[in-house]
C-alpha cells in the first residue's frame, strides 16, 4: 500500500535526525523514488523544517531546530497512542477478572449440604 504524504514526511524527518543525507540516501531509507522525495523536500525546506547544505560538490539535507522539534512531537504522539491502546487492552482484561471482594464473599459462604444424601 502506498504511503500517505504525512507518513512520508514522518519517514523523512526520522531519516534526517542527527545526520546529513543526500536525496538518493533519503529515497532509499524512505523506500520511495527520488522525484517524490524532492517534492517533499521542497515543502519541508519552505516550512523551515529541513535545510539544504552544500558539501564537496554534493547537496546534503539536515533537520533544522524546528524540524527536530516537530520530529520529537510526532514521536511522542506516536508513543502516547501506543500506550493508550495498551491501557485499553489492560483495562478490558482487568474488568474480566473477578475482584478480590467477590472472591472473599465466595470463600466465606459455607459449603452447601445436599439434604438428599
Amino acid at each position: 500500500m502506498r504511503k500517505s504524504k504525512l507518513e512520508l514526511y514522518e519517514d523523512m524527518l526520522s531519516a534526517l535526525v542527527d545526520k546529513y543525507v543526500s536525496v538518493d540516501t533519503l529515497a532509499f531509507e524512505c523506500n520511495t523514488d527520488c522525484v517524490a522525495v524532492n517534492k517533499r523536500l521542497e515543502f519541508l525546506i519552505k516550512n523551515d523544517l529541513v535545510e539544504k547544505n552544500q558539501c564537496n560538490q554534493k547537496v546534503l539535507y539536515s533537520l533544522t531546530t524546528r524540524g527536530e522539534a516537530v520530529h520529537k512531537a510526532l514521536t511522542i504522539t506516536e508513543r502516547l497512542n501506543k500506550l493508550k491502546a495498551s491501557i485499553k487492552i489492560i483495562d478490558k482484561a482487568l474488568h474480566k477478572l473477578p475482584t478480590l471482594a467477590e472472591q472473599n464473599e465466595e470463600a466465606a459462604k459455607p459449603p452447601r449440604r445436599d439434604e438428599n444424601y
